[in-house]
């Protein structure tokens, strides 16, 4: 009895021995075979993506911040710079903490042969350190020098536009034809313009045939959250609003002569800048420069946007006050017009008369069919999420065929 006991003790022991070493031996094979896995098939890192940003302010800093935060999961981003007065002092909390900030010091928004030299030379510096597998330049400035120091043969180039300067009509005629002169040139190079809308996109067309269009967006999940936070809009008297800084381009001078013409109505200009004293109606308030929450929060009280612009890319305010269900009344010019649908979603205007007119209509009909499809239109085409998908398709696709 007590030898069958010894035997069924070493027996057991010797197969749990065995078993346990078979164990092992899977083990060792599965290790060896994940490894040759790995290095046959090493895991893909992300791809590179340099943005050259010489406008980084007001609507070109919004686009920024957005399309770069939602590219950051698929693309290692990098973002090359210049500081503007409207650059938010706190402009780096805007970008998610994995994007890469590199102030260019050279960069100048005015013609300036000694800075825009340096800032040729910087900005070739920057990528030749970072090595990126894409590059994208942002504004005219940065589409000039860049298109110049980057050849876009053995690196994918892109450039935006974000309203060309020859369309500014602050500029003599003789200074419009030199930027038209440059863009013409530099369109020659091996570079793809990417427009932000379709009327930018017809005269892209003009000047380079490798040339796309991807309308602007903005980041719904973000203004509904600010919104939120405001809570429910507390009783305001009517008032026709604009959000950016007081320049020629949006042309000051007519939004007072619309003032002036509507005495009993209340105008609201948020912002600030160097035309302030051209604003001179009296029922015209202007907030100065605020803080994105604080400006959202002016919106919020306002019923009828107005943008009596003379140019534009495709204004990010538009679409926000198209987001926020304002009735949307906008100049006749390149940007506006494509989003606008002279009485589907919004309206047209030309001339003092006729914004004073549709104001008025605003004010005494309702207007919420009108508005509901505007913010339909957000939510279908005008937003970050579609944005950001139209780039990657682009960016792909242009990797693909080198």
């Amino acid at each position: 009895m007590k030898a069958s006991l010894r035997i069924d003790c070493c027996g057991n022991l010797y197969t749990g021995l065995l078993l346990c070493n078979a164990a092992i031996i899977n083990f060792k094979m599965c290790v060896e075979k994940i490894e040759g896995i790995v290095k046959e098939k090493p895991m893909a890192t992300k791809k590179k993506i340099l943005y050259i940003v010489e406008a980084m302010g007001g609507g070109v800093f919004t686009y920024i911040v957005d399309l770069a935060n939602e590219l950051v999961d698929t693309y290692d981003m990098y973002i090359a710079y210049a500081v503007r007065k409207q650059t938010p002092s706190n402009y780096k909390d805007y970008f998610d903490k994995r994007i890469h900030l590199i102030e260019v010091k050279n960069f100048a928004r005015a013609i300036n042969a000694t800075k825009d030299i340096a800032a040729f030379f910087e900005i070739r510096k920057i990528a030749k350190e970072i090595k990126p597998d894409i590059i994208h330049l942002h504004s005219s400035k940065a589409g000039a020098l860049g298109r110049f120091a980057f050849s876009g043969k053995r690196v994918p180039l892109f450039y935006t536009p974000h309203g060309y300067s020859f369309l500014m009509q602050n500029s003599s005629e003789a200074r419009r034809k030199i930027y038209k002169g440059i863009e013409f040139v530099c369109g020659k190079r091996n570079c793809t313009t990417i427009s932000c809308s379709k009327g930018e996109h017809s005269e892209s067309l003009k000047l380079n045939k490798q040339a796309v269009y991807v309308n602007n967006g903005i980041n719904m999940e973000q203004l509904q959250k600010l919104i939120d936070e405001l809570g429910d809009a507390k009783q305001h008297p009517f008032t026709v609003f604009t959000l950016g800084r007081i320049c020629y381009q949006k042309n000051p001078a007519l939004f007072n002569k619309i003032a002036l013409a509507m005495p009993d109505v209340r105008f609201l200009w948020i912002g600030d800048g160097e035309l302030r004293s051209e604003l001179t109606a009296p029922n015209i308030t202007i907030t100065g420069w605020t803080e994105r929450k604080e400006a959202l929060k002016y919106s919020a009280s306002g019923d009828v946007f107005v943008l009596t612009s003379l140019w534009e890319g495709l204004p990010i305010s538009l679409l926000e006050a198209m987001y926020m269900k304002k009735v949307c009344v906008v100049s006749n010019v390149i940007g506006n017009r494509d989003v606008i649908k002279n009485g589907t979603n919004g309206f047209v205007c030309n001339s003092v008369d006729e914004y004073v007119r549709t104001i008025k209509c605003a004010k005494n009909n309702d207007m919420s069919r009108l508005v509901e499809v505007a913010y339909q239109e957000i939510l279908e085409c005008y937003n970050t999420k579609t944005m950001a998908e139209q780039y990657n398709k682009i960016y792909v696709a242009k990797l693909n065929n080198r």
